[in-house]
């Protein structure tokens, strides 16, 4: 199981009157990271479907712990969880830091429909589409999401970017 890994910088205008990311800023920088997958690296592969009608069609976030501002990047890795006839599911850790060793963050989840914008419907995906997302799909024995010790509510007195 592979996973896809990028980076997104973080500006000065993400923080908030915290000091910290506001959470409206972190689904944006999610959303920089999925661009990475699905435009960016599909793109480089001659996949240009998903540029052309990619929605999102749900979104579940997780704040684990508050990421202050630095000047230094984020890292987060995503990966492909269910792969139907017209959609996805991606996973996502944003770490507080650049480093696999820094704390994840925030755990998110995006449920993703291609849609034809011309025809005003969704599409399905080809052939090659699902071979590229099936790259990143996640085999949940290696999920660190699903590693008891690393479990959000462990952490319910460290909550962040609530506001």
């Amino acid at each position: 199981m592979s996973r896809f890994v990028t980076q997104v910088p973080l500006r000065w205008t993400d923080q908030d009157a915290y000091r910290h990311v506001n959470h409206a800023r972190i689904v944006t920088l999610l959303e920089e990271a999925r661009v990475e997958l699905a435009f960016t690296a599909a793109g480089s592969e001659g996949l240009a479907g998903f540029s052309t009608g990619l929605l999102v069609a749900g979104l579940e976030v997780s704040y684990v712990r508050q990421i202050p501002y630095r000047p230094e990047p984020l890292r987060v890795t995503m990966d492909v969880r269910t792969v139907r006839a017209a959609s996805f599911t991606i996973g996502y850790a944003m770490h507080d830091g650049p480093d696999s060793s820094d704390p994840v963050a925030v755990r998110a989840v995006t449920r993703m429909a291609l849609y034809d914008l011309q025809a005003g419907r969704p599409r399905r995906l080809s052939a090659d589409e699902r071979a590229f997302l099936e790259r990143w799909s996640d085999d949940p024995a290696d999920d660190p999401a699903d590693d008891p010790a690393d479990d959000p509510a462990d952490d319910a007195a460290v909550v962040g970017s609530t506001r």
